[in-house]
């Protein structure tokens, strides 16, 4: 009861010593990130973001809390004693893998529930900006060398693949050596995956589409001996 007495008589006397502007609203704490007063009448009252986000005054929305990344604290350098968890080190924000190894994988905590979230393939998570970016730009150090091996020993090309225009193609494809219908996909380039056509197409390497064999060189008896799945055999 004591320790609430004095919190609570603390909170009011800096509500106190805060002086409202003419007109009423919301406005931030000079020294705390996460502070803010909200004045009615002239009268203050002191008031806190959710453990995790920060206040923005130039948002014009009621509730001008927000993710850290999106607001400028500029001077108002302190927040409030954290409440953290064993995957949240704040109760809400977006932050990185406990494992600092683990650099592709962080955590969306909202009032202390974390979602686990995987960034897409090749990407690192940035916790200065709340986003997955390409590895160079997150300059994490330390970060695992994942897999990017298939089971029959495909890897993506480290030369970038570029499109007719000279742009470098997001998602870029390559046929099988040694079956019409199916092709690999490397995710961002560096990120392998085999997929296939549906049965009665093959790969076209040519517009990186699934097309009619007879389309294809080398694959237009691809289906001639089979109803369903195709025996495999080698492409000429």
């Amino acid at each position: 009861m004591k320790v609430f007495i004095v919190l609570a008589a603390a909170t009011a006397l800096a509500s106190a010593q805060f002086k409202c502007p003419n007109k009423d609203g919301q406005y931030e704490d000079d020294r705390q990130c996460d502070k803010f007063y909200e004045c009615v009448d002239g009268v203050a009252t002191q008031k806190l973001c959710p453990d995790g986000l920060v206040f923005d005054p130039l948002i014009r929305k009621i509730n001008k809390c927000d993710q850290p990344f999106n607001v400028d604290c500029g001077d108002r350098t302190e927040l409030q004693p954290p409440k953290p968890n064993h995957q949240c080190p704040r109760r809400n924000g977006f932050f990185a893998h406990p494992d600092a190894a683990v650099c592709n994988v962080f955590y969306n905590c909202i009032e202390g529930e974390a979602t686990e979230v995987k960034c897409t393939a090749g990407l690192h998570f940035d916790e200065y900006s709340g986003t997955c970016v390409w590895p160079d730009a997150a300059g994490r150090q330390g970060c695992n060398t994942q897999e990017k091996k298939l089971k029959d020993g495909f890897e993506c090309p480290k030369e970038q693949q570029v499109d007719a225009s000279g742009l470098p193609v997001a998602h870029p494809k390559f046929p099988h050596p040694n079956d019409c219908q199916r092709f690999y996909v490397c995710l961002n380039g560096v990120e392998p995956r085999d997929l296939g056509c549906q049965v009665g197409e093959v790969y076209n390497e040519e517009t990186q589409k699934c097309d009619a064999p007879e389309n294809v060189r080398g694959c237009e008896d691809w289906y001639k001996d089979a109803e369903d799945a195709p025996a495999p055999k080698a492409r000429s």
